[in-house]
């Protein structure tokens, strides 16, 4: 299990990579000691998002399947969440439920959405081109369901307005139910995303992993050397639209609330800008590249949003146009032939005099 930590999908490996990232590990528990309430908040809100740009690598980066349905399965799993809370009373028995039931309903979706497209050999633009299709469809939909008579339960949708009250996520604990707010969420989503990270990372250089690989590359030939190509793609595109529906899940339970636009053509393609400037083809670089992505726009949306779109458009162009593997790769590939070139520097033998 731990030789798959380094096999071959992945870049960063050896005593120097772990070590680095256990110093990142240590500086971000002890981050909330050090920051106020606010700023705690804020990087919870960063690491919301990751999982979803995770997602989308085991998918696009290692099956080569281009999907721009991640916010529709993120908007339904969290529309799901809110209703499933709000109608069970919230606390500790509606959170949680309304977790997992959110989740189950995301990962349903998914195989059903993606039985269809997969075995009916929609694949290439067109993959991309349908689940657009669909994202735009549910963003339209939710955008439509403003009247009274749009609830399910005691839950309103509300249109353009989005939902709302739904409590955040509450565990039950000796003395009293905790909420996972500020710090405790931090704390949570920090831990979850380690762990969503390296079971990522073993399961792309485990043998699922190398299949994926394959087909991204021939999929006639994975399929002429005995694989189920199809059942391959499909078992990711669960996997990936489900992580998508987590990130849905905890961005409802962090702002306590949900709206269409948040599904709606922008937000689509902002997963497709972080994994392609990262590099899709790794999981350590899209969650790197994802993070300062996601801070940087933040940073600068508070002062513009037009021009923070601005910018990942041209991101997104850049990265296309001279550095298709992802500015993040790219950069880890430069730091590794200098780093190598200077080591072999170090042990060169020099001539003997004459």
């Amino acid at each position: 299990m731990l030789k798959l930590l380094e096999g071959p999908q992945a870049i960063g490996r050896g005593p120097l990579f772990w070590s680095s990232a256990a110093v990142v590990l240590v500086a971000a528990l002890a981050y909330p000691l050090f920051a106020d309430a606010y700023d705690v908040g804020n990087f919870a809100y960063f690491f919301v998002w990751i999982f979803m740009a995770l997602g989308l690598c085991m998918m696009w980066g290692l099956c080569g399947m281009l999907s721009f349905g991640q916010t529709f399965f993120f908007g339904l799993a969290g529309y799901g969440y809110g209703v499933i809370a709000t109608d069970l009373g919230n606390g500790p028995f509606g959170t949680l439920t309304g977790l997992a039931g959110a989740l189950l309903l995301a990962a349903v979706a998914a195989a059903l959405l993606g039985y269809f497209m997969i075995y009916g050999r929609i694949s290439g633009v067109f993959f991309g081109i349908v689940t657009l299709s669909v994202t735009l469809a549910l963003a339209y939909f939710l955008g439509q369901t403003a009247g009274p008579e749009w609830a399910i339960g005691e839950a309103r949708l509300n249109g353009f307005n989005g939902m709302q009250g739904m409590d955040p996520l509450t565990v039950p604990w000796p003395g009293g139910a905790v909420t996972l707010e500020e710090s405790r969420l931090y704390y949570v989503l920090l831990a979850g995303l380690v762990i969503t990270y390296l079971l990522l990372r073993i399961l792309a250089n485990s043998r699922f992993g190398n299949v994926l690989v394959a087909i991204r590359e021939d999929a006639q030939r994975a399929e002429l050397l005995g694989y189920d190509v199809r059942r391959y793609q499909l078992g990711v595109f669960v996997l990936g639209s489900t992580l998508a529906g987590l990130s849905g899940i905890l961005y409802t339970s962090w702002g306590q609330f949900i709206t269409p636009s948040s599904i709606g053509l922008p937000a689509a393609a902002m997963p497709i800008i972080w994994v392609a400037f990262s590099g899709r083809s790794d999981l350590t670089a899209t969650l790197i590249g994802t993070f300062f992505l996601l801070f940087g726009f933040q940073t600068l949306t508070v002062y513009s949003q037009d021009a923070a779109l601005v910018l990942m458009g041209t991101l997104l162009m850049a990265t296309v146009m001279f550095v298709p593997r992802g500015f993040v790769v790219g950069l880890g590939g430069l730091i590794t032939r200098v780093s190598l070139h200077r080591h072999q520097k170090t042990r060169r033998v020099p001539p003997r005099e004459a």
